[in-house]
C-alpha cells in the first residue's frame, strides 16, 4: 500500500512524523484530503482539526492555527504557527484564552486593523483548539476502557 510521509512543525518543535494513508486539514479553499499519490500542492492553512490516519491503521487527531502546507511526491510537511495534538488540549484553559480574546476584539475600536486582525486570528485558534479538545473527549469518554 502506496503512504505519505507526514511531517508537521511548529517553529517550537517537530509535532509529528510519520506514514500516513491520509491526511484531512483546512485550507483557506475549505478542507482537503490527501491521499497517496495526490498531485503537488502548496497552500495555506486556517485553524482547524488536521484528521490523520497512518499507516498502522492509527487515527490522529490534532488542532492548528495558520500555516502553510506542501506536498509533492509523496512527501506532505505541513508548517503551522502553533499545533497541538488532541489529546494535549486542556479545554479549560483555552476556554478562558477564548474569553480574553473574545474582550480585547470588542475593543475594536480601541485598536488598529492589524492588531484588531491579531485578535481574530487568536479567537479563531482558540475556537479551533476547543472544539477539537471536546470533540476527542467526548469520543474517549465512548470508547470501551475509557477511565473519562
Amino acid at each position: 500500500m502506496s503512504s505519505i510521509a507526514l511531517k508537521i512543525m511548529t517553529p517550537e518543535r517537530l509535532l509529528l512524523e510519520s506514514e500516513v494513508v491520509s491526511v484531512t486539514l483546512p485550507v483557506l479553499e475549505g478542507e482537503i484530503t490527501v491521499l497517496p499519490e495526490h498531485i503537488p500542492y502548496i497552500g495555506a492553512l486556517e485553524a482547524g482539526e488536521v484528521r490523520i490516519v497512518e499507516a498502522s491503521g492509527k487515527e490522529t487527531s490534532l488542532v492548528l492555527s495558520s500555516g502553510f502546507v506542501e506536498l509533492h511526491d509523496n512527501k506532505l510537511m505541513i508548517l503551522a504557527d502553533t499545533a497541538e495534538l488532541a489529546l494535549e488540549i486542556d479545554i479549560e484553559r483555552a476556554e478562558e484564552a477564548r474569553k480574553r480574546a473574545l474582550e480585547l476584539h470588542k475593543e475594536e475600536h480601541l485598536m488598529g486593523a492589524e492588531e484588531y486582525a491579531r485578535t481574530a486570528a487568536m479567537l479563531e485558534k482558540e475556537l479551533a483548539r476547543i472544539k477539537v479538545g471536546r470533540k476527542h473527549r467526548s469520543r474517549m469518554k465512548h470508547m470501551p476502557g475509557s477511565m473519562e
